[in-house]
């Protein structure tokens, strides 16, 4: 994928994932764009650990896989703000 699709890809899977985890949150919408790319690579980094699959293409499975690496890292972040 391109950098545009990554950039859109991590838009909505950070998107996703706020508002699986509602609740106030300091970061602004570059931050929730940082957060999904991220939240991609290291859902892909993950679920190609464990053999789940990975975010090679735009389907259902990655995008799962983004989201779910996005909350996680969402959670982090959160986390480490209030530390």
């Amino acid at each position: 994928m391109g950098i545009i699709s990554w950039i859109v890809f991590g838009l909505i899977a950070g998107v996703l994932a706020r508002w699986i985890m509602p609740g106030r949150d300091p970061a602004g919408i570059i931050m929730t764009i940082l957060i999904g790319i991220a939240g991609a690579f290291v859902g892909g980094y993950l679920a190609t650990l464990l053999d789940l699959g990975t975010v090679d293409g735009f389907d259902i499975r990655s995008f799962c896989i983004a989201v779910a690496g996005a909350v996680l890292l969402l959670y982090i972040y959160r986390r480490l703000q209030k530390a």
